[in-house]
């Protein structure tokens, strides 16, 4: 806490407040940790979308492929530039974008694929740049929720053309208000982007581009540079309680864990449970490192019974525990698309009734795990 008050002052001393030389060294940190050439610090994860879109040139006409099962941003971002969001079901087993489903909606007018690197793992990336390689397509990364998880050893972000990060305060690299990055390997359009993060001037007061105001602040990135160094301490304390979790839960009875290796026999291509199942917990899918942003579990809802989800939910909040859903509506059936033509979506409708996130933050207690634990338990008897 001192370390953050010390740099507080010190930036509100120097009166550089937008930019600068707090700005350029979080950039360079940041862009070392992920292992690319660029990194644009922007004012939000929503923001870093927008901005690799325009600086790719999406807009009017356009459509780009994108999870129905994330956060919103993802496909406001597009739908913002005049470009139509194409929705794209999940993986029952990861919850991230199936890119089976993503090969069959691509149309003639496809310019990009979204992967979202869901509640701290990568989507099947492999998958998503041969697709791209196929159709043409820029690939830009949403690991809102996923810095310094890796796909086959590398960092999320920087695998496609760009990747968009968030520093929400929820994040594992959380910062002290609304803040985002974009990185990229491509110099063309790492330069498009920055002159474009300034309402498309370069130099001041000339405008080559229209853009926008999506400027990091400087005491955002001066805070970041000092919670960066710790980024993977949090992540392995994450580990550690989502491991914690699974080895107390696991064998129990109704408890099952997908298996990504065998592409689990037991869950339908449509997200059905198999027989018997009422608490399903996630896993960690083959060559990806995760890092946990979320412990998401899917609680089942049998025959007859009302949603065991929302009760295991209010359950949990009266012992005291904290509970999200991330998400309720999946982006196909909200009502602000509800011009476009109806979505299959049938994994997605099945996660947004489901799907429960547990506390994993790293500053949890032993003891704080087991009351969870306890809580599930006495629910589940």
């Amino acid at each position: 806490m001192d370390e953050f008050r010390l740099v507080s002052e010190r930036v509100l001393a120097s009166g550089q407040f937008i930019l600068g030389k707090d700005v350029e060294q979080f950039e360079r940190a940041l862009a070392q940790y992920v292992g690319v050439k660029h990194a644009i610090g922007v004012s939000s994860g929503t923001d870093a979308l927008l901005l690799a879109l325009m600086a790719l040139g999406i807009g009017e006409g356009d459509e780009v492929l994108c999870p129905s099962f994330t956060f919103f941003a993802t496909a406001g971002a597009v739908a913002r530039l005049g470009a139509r969001p194409v929705f794209v079901d999940a993986s029952p087993i990861s919850y991230n974008l199936n890119v089976e489903d993503a090969c069959e909606k691509v149309t003639p007018a496809t310019k990009a694929i979204i992967p979202v690197h869901l509640y701290g793992q990568a989507a099947e990336m492999a998958d998503v740049m041969a697709l791209a390689k196929e159709f043409n397509l820029k690939v830009i990364e949403d690991a809102a929720q996923s810095l310094g998880a890796t796909y086959a050893r590398k960092r999320l972000g920087s695998i496609g053309d760009f990747g968009a990060y968030s520093f929400f305060p929820t994040k594992n690299l959380g910062g002290f208000g609304d803040a985002g990055m974009l990185v990229t390997d491509d110099d063309a359009l790492a330069d498009k982007a920055r002159i474009l993060r300034v309402h498309g001037s370069q130099p001041k007061y000339y405008h080559s581009l229209i853009g926008g105001n999506f400027r990091i602040d400087a005491l955002q990135a001066a805070l970041l540079n000092v919670k960066l160094p710790h980024l993977d301490g949090y992540h392995q304390r994450r580990r550690e309680n989502a491991q914690y979790y699974i080895e107390k839960l696991s064998g129990l009875p109704g408890v099952v864990q997908s298996d990504y290796s065998q592409r689990d026999k037991q869950i339908s291509k449509d997200g059905k449970a198999p027989r018997g199942a009422r608490l399903i917990l996630p896993t960690q899918c083959p060559n990806r490192d995760h890092i946990w942003n979320q412990f998401t579990v899917r609680v089942v809802t049998g025959a007859g019974e009302g949603n065991r989800r929302d009760a295991l939910r209010a359950h949990l909040i009266q012992h005291g525990i904290g509970a999200e859903i991330y998400y309720p509506v999946p982006l196909h059936k909200q009502a602000c698309f509800k011009q476009m033509a109806p979505a299959d979506c049938p994994v997605c409708d099945t996660l947004a009734h489901e799907v429960l996130s547990l506390p994993i933050f790293p500053e949890l207690t032993r003891s704080q795990l087991d009351e969870v634990v306890g809580a599930l338990l006495s629910f589940l008897k």
